[in-house]
This record gives C-alpha cells, sequence and structure tokens, in this order.
C-alpha cells in the first residue's frame, strides 16, 4: 500500500502538464540518486520528495512567466 502512493503521486503529477511531468522526471531522477547515497532504502523516498520538488519548482516558474507575458501585452 505504501509502495502504491509512492507511485501515484508522481503520476498524478505527470498529468497535469508536460511542463510539469518535465520537472517531475528530472526531480525523481535527481532525488533518487541523492537517496541512494544517502542510505538503503532511501532512493524510492528520494524519487518522490525530488518529484515534489521539481514540481513545486516548475509550477512556480509558469506561474512568473504567465504573468510576465501578460505584463508585455
Amino acid at each position: 500500500m505504501r509502495y502504491l502512493t509512492l507511485v501515484a503521486l508522481p503520476l498524478l503529477a505527470m498529468s497535469a502538464s508536460p511542463v510539469l511531468a518535465k520537472g517531475c522526471i528530472r526531480g525523481a531522477a535527481a532525488g533518487g540518486v541523492g537517496g541512494h547515497f544517502v542510505g538503503k532504502g532511501h532512493a524510492v523516498m528520494g524519487a518522490a520528495v525530488g518529484c515534489a520538488v521539481a514540481h513545486h519548482h516548475y509550477a512556480k516558474q509558469a506561474k512568473a512567466d504567465k504573468a510576465r507575458a501578460r505584463n508585455r501585452g
């Protein structure tokens, strides 16, 4: 059951939009590698956290780009 939640979160984030999915994949890859070096069993948790952090970053960046485009014209 715990692994189902860890798999469902990235899939849900990837279904939002292609830009956010790209960020999730990058974040999950970086988090997985970082978690692997932290210790045994932390790679999956690192991937989930990396996906969430990258998703937040790219969502904030997309919102700023939209505001910038709105102000230009």
